[in-house]
């Protein structure tokens, strides 16, 4: 069973889609650190989707660090290594200016974009603490 979902929508690759869904899976709390990831062939049979594919997608999250492979264990969820502020917003500059140009051709303005970027991060965070603010130790007592 893959432990995300993937909504498959026209126009966009599903290799594009299907690492997003990884990514945000990872983000978001539903899968942690140390979480085993589905293999080649189990994410190329759940999503019906070509092994060549599949491949690239695990090659890819892994090259991101997103995922590590351990012997005799398999795929899984990466710890992600600490990093200033900056740097990690600085990885998102391009997503940014994207979103940024997108709202503006669509006559979205500041506030409202703000608004709904406010609203998403707290759907996202629900299963997160840190992200939303909390230590760690609050939120998560099942650990």
């Amino acid at each position: 069973m893959i432990p995300f979902r993937v909504q498959f929508r026209a126009g966009i690759s599903l290799f594009e889609q299907i690492v997003y869904a990884a990514k945000k899976a990872m983000v978001s709390g539903q899968m942690r650190p140390g979480d085993s990831f589905p293999s080649v062939r189990a994410l190329s049979k759940e999503l019906k989707i070509n092994p060549n594919t599949a491949h690239k997608i695990v090659a890819h999250l892994v090259s991101e660090g997103l995922l590590e492979t351990r012997p005799g264990i398999g795929t899984v969820v990466a710890t992600l290594p600490d990093s200033t502020r900056k740097e990690r917003t600085q990885l998102l500059g391009h997503e940014i200016e994207e979103l940024v140009v997108e709202a503006k051709r669509l006559g979205i303005g500041r506030e409202e974009m703000l608004a709904a970027i406010a609203e998403h991060w707290q759907r996202l965070s629900s299963r997160d603490p840190q992200a939303a603010g909390k230590p760690a130790e609050e939120g998560r007592k099942d650990r």
